[in-house]
């Protein structure tokens, strides 16, 4: 679809002239008629000014349809601890913290906070156990740290 013809055919739907857009938008109809050729591409501002002059909304300047559109289906973004391995991690530190004492709680969150601001040591270079995975990266290590604190450790509300 083009848009010039596009604007041609609402304008002419709604029995407008060029000058009578142009009163209503302020945009000149040499402009207009420039548009409606094909010879200029409008900016987003210029669409929205039209929509206006042509009393419909944006989308209609895209969509050919009666109907209004659906809304597109958005998928929400997978976040860290959602499924697989992740929830079962999450799920047995919930499970490990809620069993410790206030401050066994505060030592580990506070070892752990240490540990996911350093870089990750390589498996080969690791001294003892480690309480988060090699593999994970610092940002999902700070994003379950955050997670445990919210969720499964600190139910107080957070400042604001």
């Amino acid at each position: 679809m083009i848009i010039g013809e596009r604007l041609r055919v609402l304008r002419e739907e709604k029995r407008f002239s060029q000058g009578d857009i142009e009163k209503r938008t302020g945009l000149l109809r040499c402009y207009l008629s420039r548009v409606e050729n094909g010879h200029t591409v409008p900016s987003v501002e210029t669409l929205e000014k039209m929509s206006r002059a042509l009393e419909i909304p944006l989308y209609q300047l895209f969509y050919e349809g009666t109907d209004v559109p659906a809304p597109p289906k958005i998928r929400k973004a997978r976040s860290w601890g959602s499924g697989g391995k992740d929830a079962r991690l999450l799920r047995k530190f919930c499970t490990l913290l809620s069993r410790t004492g206030e401050s066994d709680r505060k030592l580990l969150l506070h070892m752990a906070r240490k540990m996911a601001d350093q870089k990750p040591l390589s498996e080969n270079n690791h001294i003892g156990p480690t309480l988060l995975p090699l593999s994970m990266g610092q940002k999902q290590r700070s994003l379950l740290l955050t997670t445990i604190q919210n969720d499964c450790y600190c139910k107080r509300p957070q400042p604001q």
